[in-house]
């Protein structure tokens, strides 16, 4: 268990006065003024990104997602085996944010006092039952609850008023919490019906799984890189140069300023609101729940997707989003068939639009391993059912993976794989 918080700079007893405040203020009188600073910030959400995507290979939807949700004030819950680096993501995200934090690995054993503080002996000697919350998670602006499903109806409780209304009751009291978003990770989606309360505050819920093959060699590069790093204490790059100490690149007061703004954003062409209509309706028709109250709160993650991108206004590219709304891991393949051809469609006809910032798979890595691929069920040796449909498997991965990539080059390796799953599928291989 580990508890890190990182104190800004002398505008915090500024913070305090406004930690609260979710409502839309009104705008700026300079509008002019105002577009320069959602420069400088989008400017910083991408260098942000771009630093976690140079270190998490393949997570760059994950990455976005957790700024769009830090912009929009919401919180999410990242899913998968162990491994799969969601604790430290977090963590560097953490790092590149000038914010109080709070973080804590829980169990169905840990106590209130780990998270909310001990109680205040002398106020309990005068008959007062109060904690004292210094340093601990009603004081943090940014928290990470590792195992969150894991916790118990104790620790629950107490979290549910706090992610809901950002109070906290510390006895007689009820203290407004600095609360911008708390972040979560789990190993399963929870199917305890006690949990289905904490899991529903979540408005994003994403998938990380392993790596696909492809990222094989690079993954080995990195991780190198980290364990020599954990060992010696200085961090190297894949040449061996010496890496930056990892600084913050904006602030929570950065993010407050642009949600007391996002009145600016949160202004929809019907057009737009049209076709999220039918999304939902669509979405909801195929058994997955979407209440109207979750409908509402993910207009703030479309317009926080377009300050990401410096955009004043939303398009059809942040639907994107909306494959992260899944109440189980059933689920996720529909939201794709759902949400993918609307969002691919828009970049087709926006290519200059990058959908992600950071490092994507190079048409190198990916002719790679298609000539392993290749090369291993074109042989005459026998490959059991297993190996095969792997094998298949990381055809189609490689094949969702150029289509993200534009130019003539990639549409022609799309073009072999699609020959050579002919060829397969045509073959004795396949028991045809």
């Amino acid at each position: 268990m580990r508890i890190r918080l990182s104190w800004p700079g002398a505008w915090i007893e500024h913070g305090f006065r406004v930690m609260c405040i979710v409502q839309m203020v009104a705008p700026p009188t300079t509008p002019r003024n105002f577009a320069v600073d959602v420069a400088r910030a989008s400017a910083s959400f991408q260098d942000l990104a771009r630093q976690m995507g140079a270190q998490f290979l393949d997570k760059q939807e994950i990455i976005r997602l957790m700024v769009v949700s830090a912009i929009a004030g919401e919180h999410m819950v990242i899913v998968g085996p162990p491994g799969t680096a969601k604790s430290a993501m977090i963590d560097m995200f953490s790092k590149l944010i000038d914010a109080k934090y709070f973080e804590y690995l829980l169990t169905r054993f840990t106590e209130p006092n780990e998270l909310f503080g001990p109680v205040d002996i002398v106020a309990f000697r005068e008959g007062r039952y109060t904690r004292r919350l210094e340093n601990m998670l009603p004081t943090a602006e940014v928290v990470f609850l590792d195992e969150i499903f894991k916790s118990n109806s104790a620790i629950l409780n107490s979290l549910l008023h706090v992610i809901n209304e950002r109070k906290f009751q510390n006895g007689p009291d009820v203290v407004q919490v600095p609360l911008i978003s708390l972040f979560a990770a789990s190993n399963e989606v929870p199917n305890d019906e006690n949990l289905a309360a904490m899991f529903d505050r979540f408005l994003v819920r994403v998938l990380s799984d392993n790596l696909d093959s492809y990222h094989f060699h690079e993954l080995m590069k990195k991780g190198i890189s980290l364990e020599l790093r954990k060992m010696t204490g200085r961090g190297v790059d894949n040449v061996g140069r010496p890496v930056a100490e990892l600084r913050p690149v904006i602030s929570a007061r950065d993010l407050r300023q642009i949600q007391q703004n996002f009145d600016k954003f949160m202004v929809f062409p019907e057009e737009f609101l049209t076709k999220y209509k039918g999304i939902i309706f669509q979405i909801r028709s195929e058994g997955i729940s979407v209440s109207d109250r979750r409908a509402v709160k993910l207009l703030k993650l479309f317009a926080a997707s377009a300050v990401f991108d410096g955009r004043t206004k939303v398009h059809d590219g942040d639907f994107f989003i909306l494959r992260h709304i899944w109440n189980n891991l059933d689920q996720v393949e529909l939201l794709e068939e759902i949400v993918n051809p609307i969002v691919d469609s828009y970049y087709r006809e926006h290519p200059d639009e990058r959908r992600f910032i950071g490092p994507s798979a190079s048409l190198d890595d990916l002719l790679a391993e298609l000539g392993v691929i290749r090369e291993l069920l074109t042989a005459g040796t026998e490959l059991s059912d297993i190996q095969l449909f792997s094998q298949l498997k990381n055809l189609n991965e490689i094949k969702v993976a150029l289509a993200a990539l534009p130019g003539e080059a990639a549409a022609r390796m799309i073009r072999e794989v699609d020959q050579l799953l002919e060829t397969v599928f045509a073959s004795s291989k396949f028991g045809l």
